[in-house]
C-alpha cells in the first residue's frame, strides 16, 4: 500500500541549462498562493492493504538527497517493533510535511511490515529576484522578507512575503498593488524565486467628510487632522495618502481638539474608509458626536508628602473656577507639579487628577492628588544608541552623577546640554526608569544619531559683485569625540579666502577648550567707472592665524580667550592710481591712500558669555548674552581696542510658534593718534542685515569730478563710490519661526518672518576737495586753482548717522533632498542715501 500526499510540484523543465531569459519566457510557471489539500493516492500494484493490526519490522527512506535518512525519520514517530496502523502511518505523513521540508511523501507497505519511505525534497532557493519595483526601493523589500538564498523553498514561506511586501506598499499607499510569485526551476533541485509586482498607483483620501460636527465646521476640524485631502497642488507631501493608521491617529487628534475646547463628552461614533467606485481613492467619512461645553468648577489640591504644602502648590494650578474647561490643562498643570515636585527629590511623584462632572451645571471640579512617594537618588546612568559619539562626551554634559540626590531641573538642563552638542535628534528625552532599589532611579537616554559634518556651498548674488560663492567642509564631531575640524574657501569677484580650524572642546578630559585656525584672505575693492565698468581699487591680502581655549565658569556662564597674529599688505594698481611715485588721491580716493602699507596686527581678546538656550543649533527657549573684547597692541604696528555686545532671548509663544527678539552693538577706537584703519573698521550689510547688499549700510563715500566752473558733476553716471565703513554700529531684530506641524517637518521646512533694525555711522564726515599738482595732495576747502590743467575732484560723505535703517522680511529654511536651503526676501523701508538694497538671497549646502 501507498500513503502519499501531495505538496507543491515542481516540475522538471523541458529548457533546463538555457539562458536566464529564455527560463524567463519558457518556463516560469505562478505558484499558487493557497496550499492545497493533501491527496492520497492509491494503491500501487501489487501491495497489500494495510490490516488492522500490525508491527514494523524495518523502516527504508529513499529519494532523499540532502537530508539522511535519520533525519527524515526523526520528524516521525514511526520505528520498528512499533505496532501501527493506517491511521498511524497518516499522521507520520502530515508530520513529514509538516517539516515543510518535502515536495512529496509517499509510505509503501509491502504487507508484511516493512515500510519504505519515498520522499522528494524541496528544492533549495538560489537566488532571490524582484522585478517592477520603482517606487518602493528594492532595498526595502528585501528588508522585509524572509526567504533568501540557500534557505529551503517552502510555499508558507512565499505566501507569507507577498503578504509582508503588500503590507509595506499599503503602508505607502500604495493598495492596488499586486504580487505574483514565481519561480524558475534549476538543475540539482534548485529554484529561481521571482516576486513581479504591479505597484499601481497610489491611493490618495480624494475626500474627508465628518457627520454630526454643529460647533465647529469642516475646514476647523480637517485643519486639526494629519490626513489631508489630496488636491492639485499638493505634491510635496504624502499626508494625503491613505493610512489606516493614520486614520486611527486621526480619531485621537479629533478628541484632544474637543477636550481642549471643553468638550468633556465628546466621541468619535466611527471612521469609515471606502473605495472610490474607479478603486483608486479613499472617501473617509467620521461620525462624531460633540455633545456638551463644560466648564472648570472647584479646583483644588491636595497633598499627602510632608514636605509639599498643598497651600504653597495651588498657586500653581492656572485653571480658575468659571474658566472653560480644558483638558490639555490639566496634562500641562501636572507636568509642572511633577517638575517642581523634583527639584525636592521625588523622581516619580504620582498625581493624579480626580474629576467630579455636575451634568447639570456643566461644570468639572477637578482635585489634584499628590501622592506620597519616597525621596530617590540616582542608581545609574545608562546610554543607549551612540554607534559614533563616545560615552564619555555624552556623559560629561549630564548635570547629575550616580550616587546624587534625584533633581528634576538638573535631569532637563541635562538634556539640554546634550542636546546642544548638535549630534542627536531634535525631541531627545532622558527617561527615568526605575533603579535597584525603591528609592533608585535609572537615567536612561536613548540617542539617535544624525549627521554631524557637513558641506556647504552657497550662493548668492548682488548688483554690485555679481556671483558670491563659499564652499566649506565641517565635522562637528569629528571622531567620535566632538572634536571640530573646519575647512573652508570663498570666492567673488571681491574677495577670495581659505580658511583651516580645529577645536578640542575637553583638552586632556578637562573640561577646557583649546582650538587654533590659519587663514589667508585676499580683499580686492573695487568701484564702478564713468562707463559703468569695474575698477579696482585697493587690494588687502591677510595672512594669520589664531589660538583659542575657553572654559567654564558656572553652569550658564563661560569665558574664553584668544590670540591672533594676522600680516597685512594692502595695495593698489601703480599704474592707475600712483603719480609720481606716490598714491594719488584723485585717482584712488583718500581712504584709500591712508590704508596703504604692511601692518602686522597682534590682537589678545576675550568673551564672557551667559547662556540658558535649550539648544545652541536651533534654540526654542531660554537667552544668551555675550561681550567681547579685543585690544591690537603689543607685538603689532596697529593699536586699537574693539568692543562687541550680543543678546538673544527665545520664546515658545503659542503652539510652536518662536519669537527671537536680539541685538548686537559695537564700538571700535584708536589706542592712539591714529585713525583707525579702513580695513580696521565695522561694516554692516547682508547676510546680518537682510535687505541690505554687503557693505551696503553706513557711510560711502561719492567723488565727483569738477568741471571747468569749479563745480562738481550732477551726472551719476561719473560718480565714483565707496563704503567706507564706521567705528559704531547696532544691529536689533525680531523674529517669528513659524510651525508647519508634521507637514513642515515632514518636508523639511521651517519658514520665519522678521524685522531687523540697525546703522552704522562714525567716519570722517565733511566735504573735501583735492586738486592735482598740489603738494601732499593736501585737501583744500575751495575749488581749485584755475590756472591746473587737470581738474580735481569733490568728496561727499553719505549715510554717516546713526538713525535707524529697517527692513522687513521672510524666510525659509527647507532641508531638501539634494541638501539645506535658504531663501530669504526682505524689502528695506528706511534707507538713507548712499545705503544699497538687496531683495533676493539664497544659499544651499549638504550634510554627511
Amino acid at each position: 500500500m501507498a500513503h502519499r500526499l501531495r505538496g507543491i510540484d515542481i516540475s522538471p523543465v523541458g529548457g533546463r541549462g538555457l539562458p536566464l531569459a529564455a527560463l524567463l519566457l519558457l518556463s516560469v510557471a505562478p505558484v499558487p498562493v493557497l496550499a492545497q489539500a493533501p491527496l492520497r493516492q492509491g494503491l500501487a500494484p501489487g501491495q497489500q492493504i494495510v490490516s488492522s493490526a500490525g508491527r514494523i519490522r524495518s523502516i527504508r527512506v529513499v529519494g532523499n538527497e540532502r537530508l539522511e535518512a535519520e533525519t527524515v525519520l526523526s520528524y516521525t514517530d514511526l520505528s520498528p517493533g512499533q505496532a501501527y496502523d493506517r491511521e498511524i502511518l497518516d499522521r507520520g505523513l502530515k508530520d513529514l510535511f509538516g517539516s515543510e521540508l518535502f515536495a512529496d511523501v509517499r509510505i509503501l507497505d509491502d504487507g508484511e511490515g516493512n515500510l519504505t519511505i519515498d520522499v522528494r525534497e524541496n528544492p533549495v532557493i538560489n537566488r532571490v529576484i524582484i522585478e517592477g519595483a520603482k517606487r518602493v526601493k528594492e532595498e526595502k523589500i528585501r528588508e522585509e522578507i524572509r526567504i533568501a538564498p540557500r534557505q529551503i523553498y517552502t510555499r508558507s514561506r512565499i505566501r507569507s512575503d507577498v503578504g509582508r511586501i503588500l503590507e509595506l506598499y499599503r503602508r505607502s499607499g500604495r493598495f492596488a498593488a499586486r504580487v505574483e510569485p514565481k519561480i524558475i526551476q534549476l538543475e540539482q533541485n534548485r529554484v529561481d524565486v521571482v516576486f513581479e509586482i504591479s505597484e499601481g498607483p497610489k491611493s490618495k483620501v480624494r475626500q474627508v467628510n465628518i457627520v454630526g460636527n454643529e460647533r465647529f465646521s469642516d475646514k476647523t476640524l480637517r485643519g486639526e487632522m494629519a490626513t489631508r485631502q489630496a488636491r492639485p497642488l499638493r505634491i510635496f507631501t504624502s499626508r494625503d495618502t491613505y493610512d489606516p493608521d493614520r486614520l486611527a491617529f486621526d480619531q485621537q487628534k479629533l478628541r484632544q481638539f474637543y477636550l481642549t475646547q471643553g468638550y468633556a463628552d465628546f466621541r468619535v461614533s466611527s471612521a469609515v474608509a471606502e473605495l472610490t467606485p474607479d478603486r483608486r481613492d479613499f472617501i473617509v467619512t467620521f461620525v462624531i458626536e460633540e455633545g456638551e461645553r463644560y466648564r472648570f468648577g472647584e479646583v483644588d489640591l491636595k497633598s499627602q508628602i510632608r514636605d509639599v504644602n498643598a497651600d504653597d502648590f495651588r498657586a500653581l494650578l492656572p485653571m480658575k473656577s468659571g474658566d472653560w474647561y480644558n483638558a490639555k490643562l490639566i496634562e500641562d498643570t501636572i507636568d509642572s507639579l511633577t517638575n517642581t515636585i523634583g527639584l525636592l527629590g521625588y523622581a516619580f511623584a504620582d498625581i493624579r487628577p480626580q474629576f467630579q462632572r455636575d451634568r447639570d451645571k456643566l461644570e468639572m471640579n477637578v482635585t489634584f492628588m499628590v501622592n506620597e512617594t519616597p525621596r530617590v537618588y540616582v542608581d545609574s546612568v545608562t546610554i543607549n544608541g551612540n554607534t559614533i559619539t563616545h560615552d564619555d562626551v555624552i556623559r560629561r554634559e549630564f548635570r547629575l552623577a550616580e550616587g546624587d540626590a534625584f533633581n528634576s531641573i538638573r535631569v532637563r538642563r541635562s538634556r539640554d546640554r546634550i542636546q546642544s552638542l548638535g549630534f542627536f535628534q531634535e525631541k531627545l528625552e532622558i527617561q527615568q526608569k526605575p533603579g535597584s532599589a525603591p528609592d533608585q532611579v535609572t537615567l536612561q537616554v536613548d540617542v539617535e544619531e544624525r549627521p554631524t559634518g557637513s558641506i556647504q556651498v552657497s550662493a548668492g548674488y548682488s548688483s554690485l559683485e555679481g556671483l558670491i560663492l563659499n564652499f566649506a567642509v565641517q565635522q562637528r564631531n569629528f571622531r567620535g569625540r566632538a572634536q571640530n575640524l573646519r575647512f573652508g574657501v570663498n570666492w567673488s569677484q571681491f574677495s577670495r579666502g581659505i580658511d583651516l580650524g580645529f577645536t578640542e572642546p575637553y583638552l586632556g578630559g578637562r573640561n577646557l577648550a583649546l582650538g587654533a585656525d590659519v587663514f589667508r584672505r585676499d580683499f580686492n575693492s573695487f568701484r564702478f567707472g564713468v562707463q559703468g565698468e569695474r575698477i579696482d581699487t585697493f587690494t588687502q591680502t591677510t595672512t594669520g592665524f589664531q589660538i583659542r581655549s575657553g572654559f567654564p565658569i558656572t553652569e550658564f556662564w563661560s569665558a574664553s580667550l584668544r590670540y591672533s597674529l594676522t600680516f597685512d599688505n594692502v595695495t593698489v594698481d601703480e599704474e592707475l592710481f600712483f603719480t609720481d611715485g606716490q598714491c594719488d588721491p584723485i585717482k584712488a580716493g583718500r581712504y584709500v591712500c591712508d590704508a596703504l602699507g604692511k601692518y602686522t596686527t597682534s590682537l589678545w581678546g576675550y568673551t564672557l558669555a551667559f547662556s540658558s538656550l535649550d539648544n545652541a543649533l536651533r534654540p526654542s527657549r531660554g537667552q544668551r548674552f555675550a561681550v567681547s573684547q579685543d585690544i591690537a597692541g603689543p607685538g603689532g604696528t596697529v593699536q586699537y581696542l574693539r568692543t562687541r555686545i550680543n543678546y538673544d532671548r527665545y520664546w515658545n509663544v503659542w503652539r510652536g510658534f518662536i519669537l527671537n527678539l536680539g541685538g548686537e552693538a559695537g564700538n571700535i577706537f584708536s589706542l592712539n593718534s591714529e585713525d583707525i584703519r579702513l580695513t580696521d573698521r565695522f561694516f554692516l550689510g547682508e547676510p546680518r542685515f537682510r535687505g541690505f547688499d554687503i557693505r551696503g549700510v553706513g557711510p560711502r563715500v561719492v567723488r565727483k569730478p569738477l568741471l571747468d566752473d569749479g563745480t562738481p558733476s550732477q551726472d551719476p553716471d561719473t560718480w565714483a563710490t565707496d563704503s567706507v565703513g564706521g567705528r559704531n554700529y547696532y544691529l536689533a531684530r525680531a523674529e517669528v519661526i513659524v510651525p508647519l506641524g508634521a507637514t513642515g517637518e515632514e518636508l523639511g521646512l521651517r519658514p520665519s518672518a522678521y524685522v531687523d533694525v540697525g546703522s552704522l555711522w562714525k567716519s570722517d564726515p565733511g566735504t573735501l576737495i583735492f586738486c592735482p599738482n598740489v603738494p601732499s595732495q593736501t585737501p583744500i576747502p575751495s575749488g581749485c586753482p584755475t590756472d591746473e590743467g587737470t581738474r580735481g575732484f569733490q568728496e561727499f560723505y553719505l549715510g554717516d548717522t546713526w538713525r535707524p535703517r529697517i527692513s522687513v522680511g521672510i524666510g525659509v529654511n527647507w532641508n531638501s533632498p539634494f541638501g539645506p536651503f535658504r531663501i530669504d526676501i526682505a524689502k528695506a523701508l528706511k534707507l538713507y542715501e548712499g545705503d544699497q538694497d538687496q531683495l533676493f538671497t539664497f544659499n544651499v549646502g549638504t550634510a554627511f
